[in-house]
């Protein structure tokens, strides 16, 4: 008689750490950073700033996932976190913008499972999204829980921080990425992003000092820009663009630029403008790098001898 030996502990072992492992990567793609140091280090910043939100994160990286996984994604990507960061960014939206009920905990879980099918469109398309459908599936859930079920808005959103003037805004722009105000966010959301690449992390810092400035000299609210509403899109433009040539600097200055244009236009019309300018600003630098490529070589001009 022939027995078949029992499935080894080790085996599920793994399996169960691969898909933690799967996990953190998405929380960490929220800034393009595919690493579980940096995963670790953003949920720990999410956490501090508030528990709902911390678990929104979670859930929503994790019903993301497990989407991706039943319906047969691409496994390179699912394992990469490509379609965990979007539903992560929803989740945290929503607990940010609505106060905890059933209702906006089933739109966190309905919203990412949208995210991450959205994500896999433009994906197998080879579109560089970004985090559009993280927007996308926002707005529609704001629009909805707003008008439609009257759901009401987190307490905090109507209560006023008095920030003394400082360079830690741009601490703090990188803590809005991912809706956190406090300077310890944006720490450890910035040490996040060194431990996986300093290059990006630096340019990311530049970037929301910059972008501060600037919004300062077009008379944005002061207040705005202490907490780094201003800075948030700059940091993540920063990060795609990041380099060592000198031709990489330009293209980050006029991708933070373009995003400051589009964050003034979408506040003016009291519109939401969660990471939009960063994808269009992006966008359009993409289809200039590529409208101009060939004129310039290792960050010079290329001169046909």
């Amino acid at each position: 008689m022939k027995l078949t030996p029992p499935e080894q502990p080790t085996k599920k072992l793994d399996q169960q750490f691969s898909f933690i492992i799967t996990l953190l990567k998405g929380v960490g793609q929220i800034m393009l950073q595919e690493s579980v140091f940096t995963g670790l280090l953003f949920l720990a910043g999410i956490f501090y700033g508030s528990l709902s939100m911390g678990f929104a994160a979670l859930l929503a990286v994790f019903i993301g996932t497990i989407t991706a996984k039943i319906l047969g994604f691409n496994k390179t990507e699912t394992a990469q976190g490509i379609y965990g960061f979007s539903p992560a960014l929803v989740g945290v939206a929503l607990l940010f913008y609505f106060e905890s009920n059933l209702i906006v905990w089933l739109s966190v879980i309905v919203g990412s499972v949208l995210a991450a099918i959205v994500q896999h469109g433009f994906s197998v398309k080879k579109i560089p999204v970004f985090t559009f459908p993280f927007i996308v599936v926002t707005w529609g859930l704001i629009y909805v829980l707003r008008n439609s079920f009257g759901v009401p808005a987190a307490e905090f959103l109507n209560s006023t921080a008095v920030l003394t003037p400082d360079f830690a805004f741009a601490l703090r722009g990188f803590g809005q990425v991912i809706f956190q105000g406090s300077t310890f966010a944006g720490a450890a959301f910035f040490i996040g992003v060194f431990v996986c690449s300093p290059i990006r992390a630096l340019y990311g810092l530049a970037a929301a000092l910059i972008a501060g400035i600037l919004a300062g000299l077009y008379n944005a609210p002061a207040d705005g820009i202490m907490q780094g509403l201003f800075s948030y899109n700059a940091v993540l433009c920063a990060i795609v663009f990041a380099g060592n040539k000198a031709i990489d600097g330009v293209w980050t200055f006029i991708a933070v630029a373009l995003s400051l244009v589009v964050s003034f236009v979408m506040n003016a019309y009291n519109f939401t403008p969660l990471t939009f300018p960063f994808v269009v600003g992006t966008w359009i630098v993409l289809v200039l790098q590529k409208s101009t490529k060939g004129f310039f070589l290792d960050g010079k001009p290329a001169i046909n001898e």
